[in-house]
C-alpha cells in the first residue's frame, strides 16, 4: 500500500468516486488501523494469558485497576485528537504548513499533557484498590501495576498523538506496523520480567531462559517498556519520514491561540466522553468487585476476549474519521455523508460476523487465557450474551468515528452518557445482586443495543453536517 494517498481524486470539486472506489478507500484505511486495534488488544491478551498462569489473584490485580487505566488511556486519547482532526481538515483543504504547525503544537501539549496525568495516576495508585473494594490480597500488586502504568503515560499520549496524525494524513501503515511492533516487544519484555529464571527444552536443546520473576509487576513494566520504544519511534517517523507531515524549516515551535482554542473545542468533549465512559467502567468494577476475586477475573478476561470482536469496529471507525475530516475540509459534504454511510453498513456487517464467531468459539478463547477451573465456569456464559449485541455496538463506535471527523464530538458524549449512566449502570446495579456477573453483561448487552440505535438516529438525521460542528470555518477565519 502506498503511504501517500491521491486525495485530489476522492476530494476536487469535480471528483465522483463511485461506489467501488469509495469501498476500496475505506478498505484500505480500515485494515492497517484493524491491523493496530489487533496489536493493542494483542498485548491485553498476552498480560492476560501469561499473568492468568500465576493464579486468580494476579488476574484479579490487572482486572481491578482495567477500568481506569481505560479511563485514563480515553482522556490521553482525547487530548491527542483535538489536534488529528484539525490536521485532517487542513490537509483535505490543501493546506500542509498550517497541519504541520499543528503538528509542533499537539507534540507539545501531548507531553506536558501526559505528565500531567501521568503524575495524577501515581499519585491515586496508592488507594485506587482500596476505593475499588479489591480483595486484601491483590490491592499491593494492583497498586504497583497503576503506578507503573501511570510512569508511561507522556509516552503512550506521544504514541498515540503521532499515530493519530499520522492516520489523519492517510498513513495508516506506519501506525499499524509501530504498533505490532509494540506487541512483539510486550511480549518478550513480560517473559523477561514476569518469570523467573528457568530451563527451557527445545527437543534434546536445553538452556537457561533468563528472567526477573516479578509477577504482576512485571507485567506492567513489559507494558510500560513497549509504550516508550514505539512512542518514541512513532514521534520520530512522524516527525523526519511523514510524506505530509515531516518538519520543514520556517515553522517554529510556538502554541498558538486559535490552534488550542480549536483543539479544546474538540477535545474537552470528547474528554467528557471518555470520562463519562471510562467512569462508568470503574463504576461496573465497583459493582462486581463485590462478587469476589474469581468474578473480577473472569470479568477482566471476558472483556479481553470480547475485545477480538469489535477491533474492526474501530478501526473502521478510525477510517471513518480521517475520511469525513478531509472531505468537510475540502468541503465536500455530500462525500462526507456518504462515507459515514458506507463505513457504518461495512462496521455492522464486519462485527456481525466476529460476534457470531464469539459465540462459537467463547469456551476456547478462555482456555488460553487462564487455567483457573473457576474462571472458566463463567466463560462461555458472559461471552456469548454479548455476543448478540455487537451489530449495533459497531454502529455506534463506527458512527462516533464518522462524527468525530466532522468535529461533533458533544452530541456522542451526550449519547454516551444517556446510554451508559441512565441504562448500564442502572441494570446492572439492579441484576447483579440476583444473577451475579451474568446479570451485570445482561445489562452492557442491552445498553449496547441502545446506544448503537441512538447513534444511527444522530446518524441518519444529518445534523451533524447541517449544523457546523466542525471546526473548519474557525480553520478558515
Amino acid at each position: 500500500m502506498a503511504k501517500e494517498i491521491n486525495w485530489s481524486a476522492y476530494l476536487s470539486p469535480d471528483a465522483s468516486p463511485g461506489l467501488r472506489q469509495q469501498i476500496a478507500l475505506v478498505l484500505r484505511l480500515s485494515v492497517p488501523a484493524i491491523l493496530a486495534e489487533i496489536s493493542s488488544i494483542a498485548m491485553q491478551y498476552i498480560d492476560a494469558a501469561m499473568v492468568g498462569s500465576l493464579g486468580a489473584g494476579a488476574t484479579a490485580a490487572i482486572g481491578l485497576v482495567s477500568s481506569t487505566t481505560w479511563l485514563f488511556g480515553g482522556i490521553s486519547i482525547a487530548a491527542a485528537t483535538g489536534f488529528s482532526v484539525q490536521i485532517a481538515q487542513m490537509i483535505g483543504g490543501g493546506r500542509r504548513q498550517e497541519a504541520q504547525s499543528v503538528l509542533r503544537q499537539g507534540l507539545m501539549v501531548a507531553l506536558a499533557f501526559g505528565v500531567v496525568l501521568g503524575a495524577l495516576g501515581a499519585g491515586i495508585s496508592g488507594s485506587l484498590p482500596v476505593w475499588l473494594k479489591g480483595a486484601a490480597d491483590v490491592q499491593p500488586d494492583a497498586s504497583r501495576y497503576f503506578l507503573i502504568f501511570a510512569c508511561a503515560l507522556p509516552f503512550a499520549l506521544l504514541r498515540q498523538a503521532s499515530g493519530g496524525m499520522l492516520q489523519c494524513s492517510g498513513d495508516m501503515r506506519t501506525p499499524s506496523i509501530l504498533n505490532i511492533l509494540m506487541c512483539a516487544l510486550d511480549v518478550v519484555f513480560n517473559g523477561l520480567l514476569i518469570f523467573p529464571a528457568r530451563m527451557v527444552r527445545l527437543g534434546e536443546l536445553s538452556f537457561t531462559m533468563p528472567g526477573a520473576g516479578l509477577g504482576v509487576t512485571g507485567a506492567a513494566l513489559g507494558t510500560a517498556l513497549s509504550e516508550v520504544v514505539t512512542g518514541l519511534l512513532m514521534v520520530l517517523f512522524l516527525c523526519f519520514r511523514s510524506p505530509v507531515l515531516k518538519l520543514e524549516k520556517g515553522i517554529p515551535w510556538r502554541l498558538e491561540k486559535r490552534c488550542l482554542h480549536n483543539a479544546a473545542r474538540l477535545a474537552l468533549p470528547l474528554a467528557l466522553e471518555r470520562i463519562v465512559l471510562g467512569g462508568a467502567h470503574v463504576a461496573a468494577t465497583r459493582i462486581v468487585a463485590p462478587l469476589g476475586t474469581v468474578a473480577v477475573a473472569a470479568d477482566s478476561l471476558a472483556v479481553t476476549a470480547e475485545s477480538f470482536c469489535y477491533m474492526p469496529g474501530y478501526g473502521i471507525g478510525s477510517a471513518a474519521t480521517t475520511l469525513v475530516g478531509q472531505s468537510i475540509g475540502a468541503e465536500r459534504k455530500d462525500l462526507a455523508r456518504r462515507f459515514a454511510n458506507l463505513s457504518v453498513a461495512l462496521g455492522v456487517l464486519i462485527m456481525a460476523c466476529t460476534g457470531a464467531l464469539m459465540f462459537v468459539l467463547a469456551p476456547w478463547l478462555f482456555s488460553l487465557l487462564t487455567p483457573d477451573p473457576e474462571i472458566r465456569a463463567l466463560r462461555a456464559y458472559v461471552l456469548r450474551i454479548e455476543a448478540f449485541a455487537e451489530p449495533l455496538f459497531a454502529a455506534s463506535i463506527v458512527v462516533a468515528g464518522a462524527l468525530l471527523g466532522a468535529g461533533d464530538t458533544l452530541a456522542p458524549s451526550v449519547l454516551n452518557l444517556v446510554s451508559m449512566w441512565g441504562v448500564r449502570l442502572t441494570a446492572a446495579m439492579v441484576l447483579a445482586p440476583r444473577l451475579g456477573l451474568p446479570g451485570v453483561w445482561i445489562a452492557m448487552c442491552g445498553e449496547l443495543c441502545i446506544r448503537g440505535i441512538l447513534f444511527l438516529v444522530r446518524l441518519l438525521r444529518g445534523k451533524w453536517l447541517e449544523e457546523r460542528h466542525a471546526v473548519s470555518g474557525a480553520l478558515k477565519s
